[in-house]
């Protein structure tokens, strides 16, 4: 079975990373909106259920999926929605189905390429603003202000695909080129009209790194209003990769390797 459900294998701090990442005030997420993992061993993975509120998860929110059995699933050109769907299905477990977030493929492509303990997936008001606009592919190519380029880095940018197979085979396909190409993982990952994915070490990180997204996107919608966007100077933001004392705050800060 691909997916079970096992609340004891919900560690606490997954589960106040979906809550504080599903408090109303952040405006992250709302209703059934986002979801989050945690890595439990090589081929296995703590994921948020179909239908559960982040702002009010509890352990039995959750099921366990096997990475590799989805990143099979990924890879393998003829797997349907329909297969995908079952797939990700626990059954039911007190009175309740219990199904894996229709996202799952996006935390499971993670791990396929760099074992990051956490994943978070959210929809924050504007950032969606950005990537729903004219402006989304090249919005945050250049970062907008210091401690931006420091915690997030150079984010991986997806185009929209329907939630689901569609999803993600084109973030599968769009992770692969980029750790081909640059060697390491993204902090975070841009959902074209879709949303964003927090990747790190930590909890906090994840949440770090998905709030930094949050003010990157008003910071530029700010610019935006005031006549465009200035990003900054290359050079300034090899330094930032390149310098102790910052690579120090980037691990600190997101959970990234220094």
């Amino acid at each position: 079975m691909t997916t079970r459900w096992n609340p004891s294998a919900v560690s606490e701090e997954l589960l106040n990373l979906t809550l504080r990442l599903g408090e109303p005030d952040l405006d992250l997420a709302i209703l059934a909106e986002g979801n989050t993992s945690e890595l439990l061993d090589d081929d296995l993975i703590a994921v948020k259920a179909s239908g559960a509120y982040m702002s009010t998860a509890t352990p039995e929110s959750f099921v366990t999926a096997s990475t590799s059995e989805l990143v099979a699933m990924i890879e393998d050109p003829s797997t349907t929605q329909a297969q995908l769907t079952a797939a990700l299905d626990a059954g039911t477990q007190e009175g309740e189905r219990r199904r894996g977030s229709i996202e799952t493929l996006i935390h499971v492509s993670v791990r396929a390429f760099t074992p990051a303990r956490f994943v978070a997936h959210t929809h924050p008001t504007a950032v969606i603003s950005l990537l729903a606009s004219v402006h989304a592919e090249e919005a945050f190519a250049q970062p907008a202000y210091s401690d931006e380029a420091v915690v997030i880095g150079a984010p991986l940018y997806v185009p929209y695909a329907p939630p689901g197979i569609e999803l993600g085979r084109a973030f599968h396909t769009r992770l692969r080129h980029h750790m081909e190409t640059t060697g390491s993982v993204p902090a975070l990952v841009l959902l074209g009209n879709h949303g964003i994915v927090a990747i790190s070490d930590t909890a906090a990180g994840c949440e770090a790194i998905s709030l930094m997204a949050v003010k990157a996107a008003r910071v530029r919608l700010g610019a935006h209003a005031a006549g465009g966007v200035v990003g900054l100077d290359p050079e300034h933001v090899a330094d930032y990769w390149s310098r102790e004392d910052f690579a120090e705050r980037r691990g600190t800060i997101s959970g990234l390797p220094q």
